[in-house]
This record gives structure tokens, C-alpha cells and sequence, in this order.
């Protein structure tokens, strides 16, 4: 398995380990209800060190961008972040990613770990206008530090003032001492917070220091079971479950980063234009169970006589409302918030109601 700059610090730490992505990551360390509460109420960290980075460069890098990206990346200025994805051939969806944008006619893409060598051969592949592209995916280290307690804590280590950084923006400067440390106003948990990008050779300093500096906010590292909750709690699409090289991107609800503006050719968009207008036949959904239970990927949805609907992609028990909650594709007739809906529990059929996520407010 690969390892992160910090796979020794969660051994050391008594962390749950298990192979994700291909790389040995905590699952959890004081437990997922535990963690998932401490970046709710306060400060956690997660190492995210696995992503994937491709820096894209020159006079043709946004002609690029726009050519493989649903998203109309014409409209950042140097120093926003952009939600986008690859839309595929068939109507799928290659990967979902954010695009920064450093200007000067240089983008940095940060794309799924376990998607690192499909995305490169994909936008390889597709780079038809000449951009300059490069694979840092191996020289950068990643930290995501989420809570309410996040923007305290690191402010105690950098001179930038970081309630000037917008949502979806970023800044370049010092932290901890280290010169050149991305600090973007992003994260996947829905309680605040930033990522740090950094090289690996600075792993250790960023990460003491962060620390030291959340120590009287009761800062906790965090692993990647209370990562799940949490973004499910706000209804973010995970690829491999919610999303897929199957799912299209309208069917998903990201018909918001699917933008169709004059002179954006971008992979598939005549197919996807005719779904966004004449609409499709399944739609993602979230729901919450109205009867005990707690819905599992994979999992049947059925109407009230028990015909198939459709099926969860993503379920848990919520750690803040302490119900089953979770996202499915089910048939466009039942995809109205206030739809009653059931869940296929191995034959038992239990109650559930379609609601728009977020789940935690």
C-alpha cells in the first residue's frame, strides 16, 4: 500500500488503519460518532494527502479546462475554486473535482485518490489544444481542518487574514513557518474550515503546529468514517457510490456545475443538453427513514406495493439526528420532497420520506 506524510503519526496515534485507494489511511481513531461531533462542535483534521493534483499550464490551459470540464471555468479570477467534473462519452461522469485558479494562465485540478491514474490518462488523452500538464499528485501533502474552531486555530499560524478568504477561494502564503502553503476555504464536511496544500517535506511542522494551535479547542485527527458521515449529512455525491462513469451528471443534480454557454464545446454536451431538456427518468435523491433502519449502498427502494424504484448509493445513521438517513437513485416520479418511499431491508420493508439535503442544518 501507498502511505501519506503522516501514515506513521496515525500508527502512532492508534489509528484504525485500512487500504483506501490504494492507500493505508485511518478509518477512525476515538471513534466515527466521537469525531464526527468534534468537527461539528469544534476542530478536526484529516489527512488527505492522497488526492490527486494536476497543475495545468500555459496560453491553452483554459481552453483545456473548458473542453474537458462541465463547468464554465471562463468565469474564475485568480484566487477562486471551482466544483466541476469530467463528464465522459456515454454520459457518465469520469471524476468530480475542483479547479483553482492561480492566474497567469496556470489551474490547479485536485481530483479523487482512487481516480489519480484515470483522470491523468483522461485528460492526457483529451488534451487535443497543447496545454502544459503535469502530475504533482506525488509531491503534495494535504490537510483538511473543519470545525468552527478551524478558522482560530489556524489563524495563530499564518500572517494571511483568513476571514478574508471567501468560501470557494483561496490564498497563497505562510503558515506554520512554511513559505508557499495553499490555504483554500473549501472542505467536504459542511462545517466550515480549510485545506492546506503543502509539499511533503513539510508534513511534519504543518502538523505539529496545527496541533499545538487547536490544543485549547480540543483538536482531534480525524479518519475518513466520520469524513463519510459528515459529507452525507450534507448530501455531497461520493464518486464510486452516488456518482459514477454511469450516472450522468443531470440525473445526479449537478445540472448546476453542467453549464451550457455559447462556445463551451465540452465532452458529451449535446447529449447532456438534450437530458437537461427534456429531463430523465431517474434522479439522485436524499431521504430519511421514518421507520428504524438504516439504509446501505446497494439496498433496494421500493414504492408502497413493494415494486423497485430504485437503489441507495449512500446510507448511515446519522451522528446529529440519530436516524437512518442516505441518497439513492429512484424513478423520476418519486423523486418530489415528501414522497413516501420504502427501503428493502432484506425483505422487510421499512417507511421512508424523499427530503432535500442537506440533513443537518
Amino acid at each position: 500500500m501507498k502511505t501519506t506524510p503522516f501514515t506513521g503519526k496515525h500508527i502512532a496515534l492508534g489509528a484504525k488503519m485500512h487500504e483506501f485507494a490504494g492507500y493505508n489511511m485511518p478509518i477512525e481513531y476515538s471513534g466515527i460518532i466521537d469525531e464526527h461531533l468534534t468537527v461539528c462542535q469544534g476542530v478536526g483534521v484529516f489527512d488527505v494527502s492522497h488526492m490527486g493534483e494536476f497543475w495545468v499550464k500555459g496560453p491553452h490551459a483554459l481552453d483545456f479546462i473548458q473542453r474537458v470540464t462541465s463547468n464554465n471555468a471562463a468565469v474564475l479570477t485568480p484566487g477562486k475554486v471551482q466544483y466541476t467534473c469530467f463528464p465522459n462519452e456515454t454520459g457518465g461522469i469520469v471524476d468530480d473535482l475542483l479547479v483553482y485558479d492561480y492566474g497567469q494562465e496556470k489551474y490547479l485540478l485536485v481530483v479523487n485518490a482512487a481516480n489519480i491514474e484515470k483522470d491523468w490518462n483522461w485528460c492526457v488523452s483529451h488534451n487535443t489544444v497543447g496545454a502544459e500538464l503535469e502530475n504533482a499528485s506525488d509531491r503534495m501533502g494535504q490537510l483538511a481542518v473543519q470545525g468552527p474552531k478551524a478558522l482560530p486555530t489556524l489563524q495563530k499560524l499564518t500572517s494571511l487574514d483568513l476571514s478574508e478568504i471567501p468560501y470557494y477561494h483561496f490564498r497563497v502564503g505562510d503558515f506554520a513557518g512554511v513559505p508557499q502553503v495553499i490555504i483554500s476555504n473549501t472542505g467536504y464536511t459542511g462545517a466550515g474550515g480549510f485545506e492546506l496544500y503543502f509539499y511533503p517535506e513539510d508534513a511534519d511542522r504543518i502538523w505539529n503546529a496545527i496541533f499545538e494551535a487547536g490544543a485549547e479547542f480540543g483538536i482531534k485527527p480525524v479518519g475518513l468514517g466520520a469524513r463519510d458521515t459528515l459529507r452525507l449529512e450534507m448530501g455531497f455525491c461520493l464518486y464510486g457510490n452516488d456518482i459514477d462513469d454511469t450516472t450522468s451528471p443531470i440525473e445526479a443534480g449537478l445540472g448546476w456545475i453542467t453549464k451550457f454557454v455559447e462556445g463551451k464545446e465540452f465532452t458529451n454536451r449535446a447529449a447532456l443538453e438534450k437530458q437537461k431538456a427534456e429531463g430523465v427518468s431517474r434522479k439522485l435523491v436524499g431521504f430519511e427513514m421514518k421507520d428504524r433502519g438504516i439504509p446501505r449502498h446497494g439496498y433496494k427502494l421500493v414504492d408502497a406495493e413493494g415494486t423497485e424504484i430504485g437503489h441507495v448509493t449512500s446510507g448511515t445513521m446519522s451522528p446529529i439526528r440519530k436516524i437512518g438517513i442516505g441518497l439513492g437513485y429512484v424513478q423520476t416520479a418519486f423523486s418530489k420532497p415528501g414522497t413516501e418511499i420504502y427501503l428493502d431491508n432484506r425483505g422487510r420493508k421499512l417507511k421512508a420520506q424523499v427530503v432535500k439535503p442537506p440533513f443537518r442544518k
